[in-house]
């Protein structure tokens, strides 16, 4: 493959020569996709070991024994499958006892296959929201390409059709929920002028049923420049609140109850509170920085604290502060979840999961954790808001999935599925090592290889760090059967800008210190080699959208460290990220170009501007989606481009032309894209093909 499958432009105001390859869907742009498409295909599903590597990618995705995970409802489960027959994916349900055994007795409610084929629209299931006290009733969210927006219909599951006449309403980002029977609440996004500068919903409007979406009756809004706005009905024993939020980014937010008066009284806790759930009268939180409360009381990241909400409502004040949770090192804070009669807390310990149930009696706390397996990833499935069912997640790299039920708030367990195992894992292990970054902190990181190893192998590098989001160790089928079966090594990291020590480790790599999460992979990639895992040769990475821009960097600023490098759904643009919808909504995380102070930091690390035409890059596989309406396809088209022009030849791109951000959708496509990134490793790398 050579650089002439890019056909330079003349250069925009802007000086970018490929600025033209920012429009989504102009005949230019998708010839030029099409060209770059007919190369890749050529030259990765032509190698000799990809058929094999697809079908066995598609088989492991669609196996009628992977787990149909679910969430339990009144006496219900509901899964959504998708396997070699329904390839869209079925919705449905099977009583909670048939789900416990080995062969459910699943009722369809929707089968989207015959949905796509009646209509002609390839829908792509985005979850439903089921109307208390009966649950029959919902509001089905469905997107027509995979991407984010949806268009909306209520269904009814008695019935099994769409409710004729019912509320209806276009693909878009706008999202739904029920205040009763007869009314819609709307956080819309549909004109322009319902839109935040981001894209998403920035009006929250009440729908009554029998009249147009149109007539829609606002009851709150945000600013143009915010986020975007939510709102949803949360019931705490029999009282029942409607609730609004103000998102002005990522990590800061304003939250308002609205009163029977028709008054939006806002809650007073500070813009980074985070981990929110009401339970018993009690507003618990988490806060990302130090925080006062009005009481006295010292709130920390990584832990919990209450307060009680309806003499909040009664008083318009906080009354004391309790402390649920007090934080410990290298502990944090997962998530929250709640049966009708307790409260479980998901916590990470040194990025190994555990599960805390707590109850409120005569006033106070207790906690106790939960007998989950150790030392690994557990996590809360579902818990059944107005019930007593919840389960539990556990998995390592090396331990298949396993569903943990209870029926009794956690008291009494019981393991009701458990994926068979998908690749020999006998000859592996899997260990923690920690890496010295470049300003001396420790960044913990996972590799799992052979125990009998000896001798530098091909080896993966996977990586993130951003968003607050944690990487954890768990179970990949189609990883273990694809490269760790071949005697290859794959490494996780756990760098700065993730999520897996708390706010604190998140904010270390925010903004102007994102460096630190690129230095910090850097160190893992470094200590690989230095160990005797890997050698810089043998060593690829791989990361999808921030991650992906986390390849990006470390491509360009380190390509002797690496002989591979997989780029996916990316970010690369960085002094134009916020002109491509919906980047204005990530300021918060990365920073503003338009600010020159800002656009210092990015200008310093953003990839797309530091390719050379001298340097020696390694192999790049750069991967996207055309109807990726979450981080627009431009970046990965702009920097295969450019890579192509400083005469780069071994760049190959590839953009799935169905399917958005996560690849929704048909597994064939995925399963394809799957194992051409396992031959392009395998190619760059070296080992068993």
């Amino acid at each position: 493959m050579t650089a002439s499958t890019t056909r330079a432009q003349p250069f925009q105001k802007t000086g970018d020569p490929f600025l033209w390859l920012e429009d989504r869907t102009s005949k230019e742009s998708l010839d030029w996709v099409h060209r770059q498409n007919e190369v890749t295909v050529a030259e990765l599903q032509g190698d000799p070991s990809y058929q094999a590597s697809f079908q066995t990618a598609l088989d492991l995705m669609t196996a009628e024994d992977n787990i149909a995970v679910g969430a339990a409802i009144a006496g219900h489960v509901y899964n959504f499958w998708q396997d070699k027959t329904n390839a869209l994916g079925l919705w449905r349900r099977t009583t909670v006892a048939s789900y416990k055994t080995d062969k459910p007795d699943w009722e369809t409610i929707i089968d989207f296959d015959q949905l796509a084929a009646r209509e002609g629209i390839k829908w792509v299931f985005g979850g439903a929201v089921r109307l208390y006290p009966d649950f029959n009733r919902c509001l089905v969210s469905m997107s027509p390409d995979g991407g984010d927006a949806s268009a909306m219909r209520e269904f009814d599951i008695a019935a099994k059709s769409f409710v004729e006449g019912g509320f209806q309403a276009p693909a878009s980002k706008s999202g739904f929920g029920w205040l009763d029977e007869d009314t819609v609440i709307i956080s819309a996004a549909f004109e322009e002028a319902d839109k935040t500068e981001s894209g998403y919903p920035r009006v929250v409007k009440l729908w009554k049923r029998g009249t147009r979406l149109e007539e829609a009756t606002p009851i709150f809004e945000a600013e143009i420049e915010d986020l975007a706005v939510g709102a949803g009905v949360e019931f705490d024993g029999e009282k029942r609140h409607l609730f609004l939020a103000r998102t002005l980014n990522f990590f800061a937010s304003h939250s308002f109850l609205r009163l029977p008066s028709g008054e939006n009284r806002r809650i007073p806790l500070p813009d980074d509170v985070t981990d929110t759930s009401l339970f018993r009268d009690q507003l618990v939180f988490g806060v990302r920085t130090p925080w006062t409360a009005p009481d006295g009381t010292a709130c920390q990241p990584d832990g919990l604290y209450s307060f009680d909400f309806a003499h909040w409502i009664e008083t318009g004040g906080f009354g004391a502060i309790e402390t649920l949770l007090a934080p410990a090192h290298r502990v944090s804070i997962a998530g929250l979840a709640r049966t009708q009669d307790r409260l479980f807390i998901s916590l990470m310990d040194n990025v190994r999961g555990k599960v805390l149930v707590c109850e409120r009696e005569r006033g106070a706390w207790s906690l106790k954790p939960i007998a989950l397996p150790e030392n690994g990833t557990v996590g809360i499935s579902h818990a059944e808001h107005f019930g007593s069912t919840v389960s539990f997640s556990f998995t390592d790299f090396l331990t298949p999935s396993s569903i943990i039920w209870s029926d009794d708030n956690g008291e009494t367990l019981a393991t009701v599925k458990s994926q068979p195992a998908r690749f020999d894992a006998s000859p592996l292990i899997s260990e923690q090592f920690e890496a010295r970054s470049k300003d001396g902190t420790m960044i913990p990181y996972f590799v799992v290889r052979r125990r009998d190893q000896n001798g530098p192998v091909p080896t993966l590098l996977y990586g993130y760090g951003g968003f607050e989001v944690p990487l954890l160790p768990g179970y990949a089928g189609v990883r273990g059967k694809l490269w760790l079966e071949k005697g290859n090594a794959y490494v996780q990291a756990c760098i700065r800008g993730g999520g897996e020590f708390g706010p604190a480790w998140h904010q270390a790599a925010l903004k102007g210190k994102r460096q630190n999460g690129f230095d910090d992979f850097a160190a893992v990639a470094q200590d690989v080699v230095r160990r005797g895992i890997a050698t810089a040769q043998s060593l690829g990475i791989q990361g999808g959208s921030n991650g992906g821009l986390l390849t990006g960097a470390s491509l360009t600023q380190h390509p002797e460290l690496f002989g591979a490098v997989i780029i996916e759904v990316p970010l690369l643009d960085m002094l134009r990220y916020t002109e491509l919808p919906p980047g204005a909504s990530w300021m918060a995380e990365y920073g503003d170009p338009s600010k020159p102070e800002d656009a210092k930091w990015l200008s310093a690390y953003s990839p797309y501007q530091h390719v050379k035409a001298d340097a020696a890059y390694p192999p790049v596989l750069l991967t996207t989606s055309t109807a990726d309406d979450r981080v627009h396809p431009g970046h990965a088209r702009k920097m295969a481009a450019r890579l192509q022009e400083a005469g780069h030849g071994k760049t190959l791109f590839f953009e799935e032309t169905e399917g958005g951000h996560g690849g929704r959708g048909d597994r064939r496509p995925q399963a394809a894209q799957t194992a051409m990134k396992y031959v392009f490793l395998q190619r760059a790398l070296g080992g068993k093909a």
